[in-house]
């Protein structure tokens, strides 16, 4: 009645055939009015309660339901897919941007600015339509089904964002991403920590509250207007994030970074252990680089699985750590993690 496809309809009819609470309520006004026989009360009741436990199924099969029922469904996501597809199968090392809502257009804007290519996948078809007319790289598609993450080039993809604050949707897209394409990263946004062990669990690389960056940013104003030196506020809020955030902390030397002022500062080093070096086998505890001062920010298996950085993680051949230290300190942890 509305215009949806025959499949659309039926779906939302399957998942919306079930009783609600809201039916007790009305079942219990019907009895005290009399408007439905006392004989009728218990089967009326049990028929309820049946429609509530059938749903977890009638939802999880709903797919094999509309497509067995309307062979027009299978042609639509088949479309749907090859849409996808298209538009991606020449696209390589690129980010898949799960939701196109303000937090994905203003990824894309700044992966456009950096010449990153990047595929869009978004459930709105106006927000789809009226992107893609303006240029951008948006196509429709759920996320959270794998058949549309492949489409997109999940296994040739750089990176995985999603955008949207769906932990459900979320942890469907990080269990898909894992189970296929275990050496992509994922950036998870959320609107607040409750959820981030959950998510990282799931194989998050790293989780983004949007709590925490909203309030860091409101201290930072708040800082300034009351007089605190920019550079101090800077440096504030920089603390917290190192704090938080593992990819963040410090920063990556590179060839701009040779000055007075920065050759001391502490800074990121990535180390990938080799074959051939005697810190393979050994565990984290074991190698002391805490007393050499450096710290082991992130560790990032061969697999693209993230690991821990207790003392007693054992390191293998492949293992990619991320070190944080002074200059001097880095080359002395650098030369004995490569050491054959």
């Amino acid at each position: 009645a509305m215009g949806a496809t025959t499949g659309v309809a039926l779906r939302t009819g399957l998942y919306l055939a079930q009783a609600g609470e809201f039916g007790f309520v009305l079942l219990s006004l019907t009895q005290r009015n009399g408007l439905v026989e006392p004989a009728l009360m218990n089967p009326i009741l049990a028929a309820m309660v049946l429609s509530m436990l059938a749903t977890p199924f009638l939802i999880l099969f709903s797919n094999r339901i509309v497509m067995k029922l309307v062979a027009s469904d299978w042609l639509q996501q088949s479309l749907q897919m090859t849409s996808i597809a298209r538009k991606s199968i020449n696209t390589s090392k690129h980010v898949i941007i799960c939701g196109y809502g303000r937090c994905g257009q203003n990824l894309a804007r700044m992966l456009e600015k950096e010449n990153i290519p990047y595929m869009a996948l978004d459930l709105d078809p106006d927000r789809v339509s009226q992107a893609a007319a303006a240029g951008h790289s948006v196509v429709y598609g759920d996320a959270t089904r794998l058949q549309a993450l492949m489409a997109a080039g999940l296994v040739r993809a750089s990176a995985v964002a999603i955008t949207y604050i769906d932990v459900p949707a979320a942890l469907k897209v990080l269990a898909n991403a894992r189970s296929h394409a275990p050496n992509v990263p994922v950036v998870v946004r959320t609107q607040d920590d409750l959820h981030l062990e959950t998510l990282q669990a799931a194989g998050a690389t790293e989780v983004v509250p949007e709590a925490i960056e909203g309030s860091l940013m409101l201290a930072s104003h708040a800082l300034a207007l009351v007089g605190v030196p920019m550079r101090r506020v800077l440096r504030l809020v920089q603390d917290q994030r190192d704090a938080r955030y593992n990819l963040l902390r410090g920063y990556f030397h590179g060839a701009d970074d040779d000055t007075v002022n920065e050759r001391d500062q502490e800074r990121l080093s990535t180390i990938n252990l080799p074959p051939g070096s005697t810190a393979i086998a050994q565990t984290l505890g074991e190698l002391a680089l805490p007393a050499m001062g450096v710290q082991v920010v992130s560790l990032r298996r061969s697999n693209g699985h993230p690991g821990t950085t207790r003392d007693e993680t054992h390191l293998a051949a492949g293992d990619t750590l991320v070190l944080s230290g002074h200059p001097a300190a880095l080359a002395l942890a650098e030369d004995k993690l490569l050491r054959g």
